[in-house]
């Protein structure tokens, strides 16, 4: 069982610069054809600064962290008894190629169901702009199962 005494750690916060070149990349990956996620003039013609960041690349740019592993470092979970819960993102403000965006992660909470059989991991994440602006919560749900 994972220790409940890590509900509501801080994980180390960290920054990432926001690339146009990446930003391009994942729409191309993505399948996403809108000229606002490609080109920098289309998106000035929609009324943006520079190219937006798409919806869900945030998951993306959390990744980003130094260490990736730090949340299953910390609860001592096993990488071959992780699935993908759930993932969540609540929209605050645009964030746009040459933002440096700053991630707080923290674990907020841990459970279990079926009897301890499986345990969820929730882990929400505060994104803010170089200005402190808050840009968007991101939550992740990891179930580890166990037996």
């Amino acid at each position: 069982m994972i220790d409940r005494r890590h509900i509501g750690h801080a994980l180390p916060p960290f920054t990432v610069a926001v690339e146009a070149g990446r930003l391009r990349f994942f729409a191309k990956a993505t399948g996403n054809t809108d000229p606002v996620y490609v080109d920098e003039a289309a998106a000035r013609d929609a009324g943006h600064p520079q190219l937006p960041v798409p919806p869900t690349f945030l998951f993306c740019l959390e990744m980003e962290q130094p260490n990736p592993a730090a949340m299953r470092e910390l609860l001592g979970i096993d990488y071959r008894r992780l699935l993908h819960g759930e993932q969540h993102f609540r929209y605050h403000a645009m964030a746009y190629a040459g933002d440096r965006l700053r991630f707080e992660p923290r674990i907020a909470d841990i459970y279990d169901k079926k009897g301890g059989a499986l345990e969820f991991v929730r882990r929400e994440t505060r994104v803010t702009h170089q200005n402190g602006t808050l840009v968007a919560e991101l939550t992740c749900v990891t179930v580890v199962r166990h037996g």
